[in-house]
């Protein structure tokens, strides 16, 4: 099977998430938002109490990432994934209700797997150790919620090319069982 290279936008990602299989590249240009553990839990606590979100969840792709503090004339410092599983007990319930990818790195839950099934989504995996080089494909960084959390903040991000593989595709074909 070959792999191939794909430039996509978080506008069409959507329409061209079926073309995706395991291992193919993607160059991810416009908006995605970050959020890790802490941010899923109080994005949990607004869903839970019809409060409002800080992000449309409908179309979205979160990085699971936090950001460090921007230097040099970057919009953010490091920006290194941090380890998917530690949100799979969030994705399911947030790719029912319309978020078409997230990013991160390592393996994911067969509930999370299922979650990408059943719903047309797609995992993309960001290369771990490389946040000073993934910093420079992020353009803007806007913290849009919960800045108490420090780096842990929802940040709206737009990137240019910002460099992942696919991990799972849509159909559930999973890199981590391939290799």
């Amino acid at each position: 099977m070959s792999q191939k290279t794909f430039e996509l936008t978080s506008d069409n990602l959507k329409e061209h998430i079926s073309e995706l299989s395991v291992g193919d590249r993607v160059y991810l240009s416009g908006r995605i938002y970050t959020a890790r553990d802490a941010a899923h839990k109080r994005i949990f606590e607004c869903l839970d109490n019809n409060a409002e979100l800080p992000f449309p969840i409908e179309g979205s792709i979160v990085y699971y990432a936090g950001p460090t503090p921007a230097k040099n004339g970057m919009a953010v410092g490091s920006c290194g994934p941090t380890t998917s599983s530690r949100m799979d007990g969030f994705a399911p319930r947030l790719m029912d209700m319309g978020q078409i990818a997230t990013i991160g790195k390592g393996d994911r839950s067969p509930d999370v797997i299922d979650a990408i099934k059943r719903n047309g989504a797609v995992y993309l995996c960001a290369v771990g150790g490389a946040g000073a080089l993934i910093a420079k494909s992020i353009s803007s960084a806007e913290e849009i919620a919960f800045p108490e959390l420090g780096c842990e903040s929802v940040k709206r991000l737009e990137v240019d090319r910002l460099p992942l593989i696919v991990g799972i595709d849509s159909r559930g074909n999973c890199i981590f069982e391939r290799n």
